[in-house]
């Protein structure tokens, strides 16, 4: 038995096709293998007949998924050095093709996000047809603090997030727990903690899924983010990174400081590229802005910020990351461009 099917289970149970994301030491951080086996199972799953949704969950008690499997990625640079190794970039081809698998997967995609969701668990989740997060769901997309960028798709939901809270989300890292994952539409729907096991028996029993969800669906009580939203809009609207950085800079308000904060300890060149690549996807489709951030990744682990990052944070966990540009002033715009040229290997394939 591969390690990858201990990792991720499947089950047919009535008519839902059940995958359970199962590393919950690891918060169901998703490697390699996890994206393949899925991938594999998916193949038959999308054209049985007798499975009429698929319903997505992790398990333990903390988290749906919280990423990808970054430690995985960064050991392969490790050992290749600087070079975008071939492994590194068929993880990243596997898990975008997977992506818009999801995006475009003809029958309902029900994640039960009953923890942490972040990263690479967002790409499993978000551009399904059904979110479904409790009380405790936790979302962020965390990549401008390891040197990295908001990928599995980010280039298409983040600018299409209402009142520029996916570029807020995207630059900063920030958090957001289920009202304002509801409030942004990273969720669909929210439900407490205690009824996933019933609406998960209802799911699998046939009921339609709208129905289901709706019959067990609860309040999420009021958005944190409704009282700093015109702030939020006012400064994350504007139209660069560095606009964005002085005017919050300019404000004296909590709202700014704390978004200040978040933002220095990001590395500079991941936000200056964020910005430009969410820019970018906001005018693309779906598989286009998957090309597009295969084309980033595939510059990307060719430079020191991602190692750096990943060995300040899950590495050595000193939090003092040495970035290759130590402030947006010194960030080498006109070098952004090589990040969204055709890799050496050719384009990621998709329709």
């Amino acid at each position: 038995m591969s390690e990858s099917a201990d990792e991720v289970l499947f089950e047919v149970a009535g008519q839902a096709g059940l995958i359970t994301l199962n590393r919950p030491k690891a918060l169901n951080a998703l490697s390699h293998g996890m994206v393949k086996a899925i991938a594999a199972r998916l193949d038959d799953w999308e054209t049985n007949p007798a499975i009429t949704r698929i319903v997505l969950r992790g398990s333990g008690e903390k988290a749906f998924c919280a990423g990808g499997d970054i430690r995985q990625v960064y050991d392969m640079g490790a050992v290749q050095g600087l070079k975008s190794a071939p492994e590194q970039t068929s993880f990243f081809a596997d898990e975008y093709i997977l992506n818009s698998r999801i995006k475009h997967f003809p029958k309902p995609w029900v994640s039960l996000i009953d923890g942490i969701v972040m990263g690479g668990g967002v790409g499993l989740s978000v551009h399904g047809s059904h979110r479904v997060g409790t009380e405790k769901t936790l979302f962020a997309m965390p990549e401008t603090g390891i040197g990295f960028f908001p990928d599995v798709g980010g280039s298409y939901f983040l600018p299409r997030m209402p009142r520029c809270t996916g570029y807020y989300c995207a630059l900063t890292s920030a958090r957001l727990k289920q009202a304002d994952a509801l409030l942004t539409g990273v969720l669909t729907h929210a439900l407490a903690s205690a009824s996933i096991p019933v609406l998960t028996d209802a799911l699998c029993a046939g009921e339609p899924v709208e129905a289901a969800i709706a019959r067990h669906a609860g309040e999420a009580g009021p958005a944190p983010l409704l009282e700093v939203m015109d702030e939020l809009e006012r400064a994350f609207g504007l139209a660069s990174v560095d606009q964005i950085w002085q005017a919050l800079a300019a404000s004296d308000s909590d709202f700014a400081r704390n978004c200040l904060g978040m933002l220095a300890s990001k590395s500079p060149t991941s936000l200056a590229l964020t910005f430009e690549q969410l820019n970018r996807g906001a005018e693309l489709d779906f598989n286009g802005c998957m090309r597009m951030e295969f084309r980033i990744v595939s510059e990307i682990l060719k430079h020191t910020d991602f190692y750096e990052g990943v060995r300040s944070v899950l590495v050595d966990r000193d939090n003092a990351p040495r970035w290759q540009a130590a402030s947006l002033a010194e960030v080498d715009r006109t070098g952004l461009a090589a990040y969204f040229g055709r890799p050496e290997g050719g384009d990621l394939p998709l329709p």
